[in-house]
């Protein structure tokens, strides 16, 4: 199911889009949870990343659609985010918050669908794993495919991502269990390492990088049997 939310100030363009989505998915086969907005604030208060695409218009008379990205983007960085505009000056600004397209009204049902399934096939190149991770501005929506590793320090965990580095206050085991199954291994006592970016091991650390991270002794056996055995599922050995 894809979750999709709808923001527009003006009840007719709601609807039409939401008949749009309803005509998709019977033609394509596809599953929708479709939740609809009448302006910029309703989505930001509302927002606590439950939406894989939002589509918005950015003229709006309380918050506009460029002011209510900039907030949504603050707590999710994965999102896909289309703007709804009649002028495409306002469409470049899109790139500002990365959004992936723009729609231009008056909206047919043609340029729509082909807006839509450019923005699904960007989701099906999504991770499957989906996490929530509480920070100090609300709840951020990970995917594990994006981790690159996380780290202990002090009470908190440091994940270090392809698109930036956050806290939360949690344990390592809390996610190692979470993670398990999906290519990440505890390499020492306070790293969990996604070995999908393990370049090699160069004696007691495994390298992503430009960056070393120790491999306790303890583990050293487990993580090679299990980096070996990953880099083969990888290959289809």
């Amino acid at each position: 199911m894809v979750r999709i939310a709808l923001v527009d100030d003006e009840e007719s363009y709601l609807d039409t889009l939401e008949g749009f989505l309803i005509i998709y998915q019977k033609r394509q086969g596809c599953l929708f949870e479709i939740t609809k907005y009448r302006d910029g604030d309703e989505i930001v208060r509302d927002f606590h990343c439950q939406f894989d695409l939002i589509f918005l218009d950015i003229q709006m008379n309380f918050l506009n659609g460029m002011s209510a990205a900039q907030e949504i983007r603050r707590l999710d960085s994965q999102v896909v985010l289309m703007f709804i505009t009649n002028r495409t000056d306002y469409a470049i600004k899109g790139y500002e918050v990365d959004a992936l397209d723009y729609v231009l009204k008056p909206i047919s049902y043609f340029e729509f669908s082909k807006k839509l399934e450019r923005a699904l096939s960007r989701l099906d190149k999504k991770s499957e794993l989906i996490m929530s991770v509480m920070v100090s501005a609300g709840l951020k929506r990970v995917y594990g495919d994006d981790i690159l590793y996380i780290e202990s320090e002090g009470h908190n965990l440091v994940f270090h991502t392809n698109q930036e580095v956050f806290k939360t206050r949690a344990r390592i085991s809390d996610y190692e269990e979470e993670l398990f199954g999906y290519g990440f291994f505890r390499c020492n006592k306070g790293c969990l390492v996604n070995l999908k970016y393990v370049d090699g091991v160069d004696g007691g650390s495994a390298v992503l990088g430009s960056e070393r991270i120790p491999i306790s002794r303890s583990r050293k056996q487990e993580f090679m049997t299990a980096l070996t055995g990953y880099i083969s599922n990888m290959q289809g050995g």
